[in-house]
């Protein structure tokens, strides 16, 4: 008995063993120190950078969940809303929660680490993958009188079922992939797409000094032997520090911080203390969902993209001028932070670009000295809350422009405050204070134009990238949307490829990927050696598909070897649906259609609702002619709860689509139908809708389809000429004249006119 006793024990060690290997394994210290020192040796010497650190939010980024980390209430605390329950408790000296899992069933999870601290904190949940999963549950630290000292979640009145990318087990709710390389210090995510398992690392468990300084260890080691030398005379390498910090410019300086302080995509090297910004990650720009029209916040974007658009960055100001490095504190509280340079009489500033005036007085501001509306902040870093209790100044230091609310569609500072009046009652104030605006036009108006589909887009973004003096991230921005209107966009985009900014380049070089494999490698060769990684990796994106052999000798096997490292970046980044999606997208070009198949499917297991993926997979089964798979997926996303209303009627489009080319018109009717209520702004919906009803001989409904797109798409020329074929063919032809005179007005050059107007004798 005792022999199999111990038999038994052997079996288990040698099971937990070999699952270890396949399912990743717990989060810690990295074995490979690359050059980081301890993370406590960093002390002795600078002793008052790090005792103004110790409270700051670096240094409370992750901890251990022990006593004088944890601020949480767990003496056995309930919390029970909208369906989603848990209870916080401890066992001695450990922590847990009991609420729901991932199976559905609930159970006691323990608590491994702490993350932040105010205004909230949350907390860190291990799995055997490797994992660590955020609770969606987070204890509120502010002070009691402010709301605070109470369990909360962060979406208030929703529950998630598992499954659900959102609940706290699903892959929204990641560490691994969601927040752990800004929690950290050099945190390598170990990431294995095959097994969905990860091996994650860190230098140090929070962000220390290493984070920014960059490794220390010999630095340390110099010190040791040189305790009487004078460091502030010698240089950074001469004192074993890879770089200096003081050494960077001012928009080099911002660039390490924005790798943690921006909406950015990781280019899988990990934090690289030192190295420009976009070798590390490429900035997200200005788009809908993140951004309002004008660069205002929108999402949750932190601070990089809204403080590249200001003056302040253009003029040289630095995040280090506001903010104290080691506490993240501001360095003067209230109006005096602004009056270090913007002053009557200022020592002598290091941005001359910035005005020296005295605003901190009625004659600027216009309201009552020490009011709200006397503050700096509140005109001109307007603030918007996020996870419930969390707000957060926009730093693009813009100037109230309540006369551009109706022009751009975005909020105002004004009526932020004033929440009784209109933006028009704010720029009249306005106006009435300053005289009237002779401001330029605003790149928010182009951008506005372009979302809703007002203007010529073409023109008004080529105008907004044309325009040398807007900020680099804005300039980018209008790239990007030109690459989303195809064709057209290319005159313009060929010109951005040579750009003096970097962001601008790799926005702009997508543009060409549907090009000629010839005219892709003419235009594209040049942005392979560009000496930022981001730029390097749009190229060869959009090279990808190109023959080797039609690539010139001398760059073939250069090339070959930056394909091959970009995959293993994007597989290393796979761990999220949008980083599937990306490895999926780049394998379909490059020919692998089953290895790309197999990709959007763990996209869609990562995230069921992820349409993105579900959507390039329906078509490239569609194009690989296995109709069956892409009907299921299609059937399969329409079976899914809580899908968007537009999610679920682009998919009903699609089927629609998909079984009328397939010989089911009657199913694909009915479908069409749900995507024509659910897409009213959709025209193209419509049209089919009507030219399906035409061809089942249903006259009076298709035209019936038609007038309802009119509703919603009044100028829309498919529309209009689909009516003016059926009422023509039905001999209405007082109707049919309407929308001719209607196509006539808003289409006259579109050639389908020209035997219409033969035949009804007009011009």
């Amino acid at each position: 008995m005792q022999l199999r006793h111990v038999l038994m024990i052997l079996l288990l060690l040698v099971w937990e063993v070999s699952t270890a290997a396949t399912t990743g394994s717990k989060p810690g210290l990295a074995k490979d120190r690359e050059g980081y020192a301890d993370t406590a040796s960093c002390l002795g010497c600078h002793q008052q950078q790090a005792e103004q650190w110790q409270q700051s939010d670096h240094s409370w980024a992750m901890r251990d969940a022990s006593k004088g980390n944890i601020l949480g209430n767990f003496a056995n605390q309930r919390f029970d809303e909208a369906g989603v329950t848990a209870s916080f408790f401890r066992k001695g000296e450990r922590y847990f929660v009991h609420t729901e899992g991932h199976d559905g069933k609930e159970a006691d999870f323990r608590v491994q680490y702490t993350f932040g601290h105010y205004p909230l904190q949350q907390y860190l949940v291990a799995f055997p993958n490797g994992q660590l999963q955020a609770l969606t549950i987070a204890w509120d630290s502010r002070p009691k009188e402010m709301g605070g000292q109470r369990w909360f979640s962060l979406y208030p009145g929703q529950r998630f079922a598992p499954g659900d990318a959102l609940h706290w087990t699903g892959r929204s709710q990641n560490w691994n992939a969601m927040c752990a390389d800004c929690h950290s210090t050099r945190l390598m995510k170990g990431y294995d797409d095959k097994t969905d398992t990860f091996a994650s690392t860190w230098q140090e468990k929070t962000v220390g000094c290493q984070s920014c300084h960059g490794p220390a260890q010999a630095h340390v080691d110099w010190a040791r032997q040189n305790k009487s030398s004078s460091p502030q005379y010698a240089s950074a390498q001469a004192i074993g520090l890879s770089f200096d910090l003081k050494s960077l410019d001012s928009k080099e300086l911002v660039g390490q911080c924005a790798f943690c302080h921006s909406r950015r995509q990781s280019l899988g090297v990990g934090q690289q203390p030192g190295a420009s910004q976009l070798s590390t990650s490429l900035p997200a720009t200005l788009r809908a969902g993140l951004y309002h029209a004008d660069g205002q916040i929108d999402g949750e974007v932190y601070e990089f993209g809204s403080f590249s658009q200001s003056k302040m960055y253009a003029a040289g100001v630095a995040c280090t001028d506001c903010h104290n490095p080691h506490t993240g504190k501001v360095r003067i509280e209230g109006n005096g932070l602004c009056q270090q340079c913007h002053n009557a009489a200022p020592p002598k500033s290091r941005f001359p670009g910035l005005q020296a005036k005295n605003y901190d007085n009625p004659d600027h501001h216009h309201h009552a000295a020490g009011s709200p509306g006397a503050q700096c902040v509140n005109c001109h870093m307007a603030s918007k809350t996020y996870m419930v209790v969390d707000p957060r100044r926009d730093h693009d230091f813009r100037l109230p422009r309540p006369d551009l609310a109706n022009k751009t569609g975005s909020p105002d500072a004004c009526t932020a405050c004033h929440q009784d009046q209109q933006p028009a009652w704010a720029a009249k104030a306005i106006e009435g204070w300053f005289g009237a605006s002779k401001r330029p036009a605003h790149y928010g108006e182009a951008f506005h134009s372009v979302r809703v589909g007002d203007g010529n887009s073409v023109s008004l973004l080529g105008a907004v990238i044309a325009n040398i003096g807007s900020p680099p991230i804005v300039r980018a921005t209008a790239a990007q949307q030109l690459v989303e209107l195809g064709q057209p966009g290319l005159t313009t985009l060929r010109w951005a490829l040579n750009d003096d900014s970097a962001l601008v380049r790799a926005y702009a070089i997508p543009g060409f990927a549907r090009l000629p494999p010839e005219a892709r490698m003419r235009l594209l060769a040049a942005q392979l050696d560009d000496s930022t990684l981001a730029v390097r990796d749009e190229a060869v994106k959009a090279l990808a598909d190109v023959p080797l052999e039609t690539i010139p000798g001398e760059r073939r096997v250069a090339f070959a070897g930056q394909l091959a490292d970009y995959e293993k970046r994007l597989r290393s980044n796979a761990d999220l649906p949008g980083g599937r999606l990306n490895l999926a997208v780049f394998l379909q070009r490059r020919g692998q259609v089953a290895d790309a198949i197999e990709q959007y499917r763990q996209a869609l297991h990562l995230d069921p609702h992820f349409i993105p993926a579900r959507v390039n997979l329906v078509t490239l089964y569609s194009g690989s002619n296995q109709i069956k798979e892409a009907e299921q997926v299609l059937r399969e996303g329409l079976a899914l709860s809580g899908l968007p209303v537009t999610d679920h009627g682009n998919l009903a489009y699609m089927l629609a689509l998909l079984l009328v080319e397939h010989g089911n018109p009657e199913e694909g009717l009915k479908w069409m139908a749900t995507a024509a209520d659910e897409l009213p702004g959709n025209a193209r919906v419509r049209y089919n809708q009507g030219l399906l009803l035409a061809q089942m001989k249903r006259r009076d409904e298709a035209v019936t389809a038609l007038e309802k797109g009119l509703e919603n798409s009044p100028d829309d020329p498919d529309l209009l000429y689909a009516l003016i074929y059926l009422q023509t063919s039905a001999g209405h032809l007082p109707q049919a004249e309407g929308y001719v005179r209607h196509l006539q007005r808003v289409a006259p050059d579109d050639p389908r006119l020209e035997p219409i107007n033969r035949q009804w004798g007009t011009n």
